[in-house]
């Protein structure tokens, strides 16, 4: 697992999403908003990048891509988008190498259970570096926090 830390050069990745391949680079000298969620159409993950796509003609103007990240497949996402009309981009990270190289896979415990998962988290990415982090993200009014943020980096 690496540190990212804010002010960093952001971490490199080649994502499959359901409109074909996603990398850092496609956003050179661009915002970004990557978001890693746990799983596709679960309460938490489908209340978030619903809440992401309700601002996303906001982040559009703004000039910021927004692109969430789990490890579900390809045909998952597509499913996911579908089901819920969502207009934010989905990558798949299936062997989660994206998810560690951004510190988002962490040791979680459930009812005494440890167990590995995905921590909750986004990173706002201006010109290919890090701007800000937030780490266990709790979902209301988070997307807004998101978009507050980027709309004055």
């Amino acid at each position: 697992m690496t540190d990212v830390v804010e002010g960093a050069p952001a971490p490199d990745f080649s994502l499959e999403t359901p409109d074909g391949p996603v990398s850092l680079a496609d956003f050179k000298g661009k915002t970004l908003v990557l978001y890693f969620y746990p799983k596709d159409d679960t309460a938490g993950c489908t209340k978030e990048a619903q809440d992401f796509t309700a601002l996303a003609s906001e982040f559009a103007k703004a000039g910021v891509a927004v692109l969430g990240v789990s490890k579900d497949s390809v045909a998952s996402h597509k499913k996911f988008a579908n089901k819920y009309d969502l207009a934010v981009k989905l990558g798949a990270d299936p062997a989660g190498e994206t998810v560690e190289r951004y510190g988002s896979w962490i040791e979680k415990s459930l009812y005494g259970r440890k167990y590995m998962g995905i921590d909750r988290s986004t990173f706002l990415i201006k010109d290919g570096k890090v701007a800000k982090i937030w780490r266990k993200v709790r979902v209301p009014n988070h997307a807004q926090q998101v978009l507050d943020a980027a709309k004055t980096i």
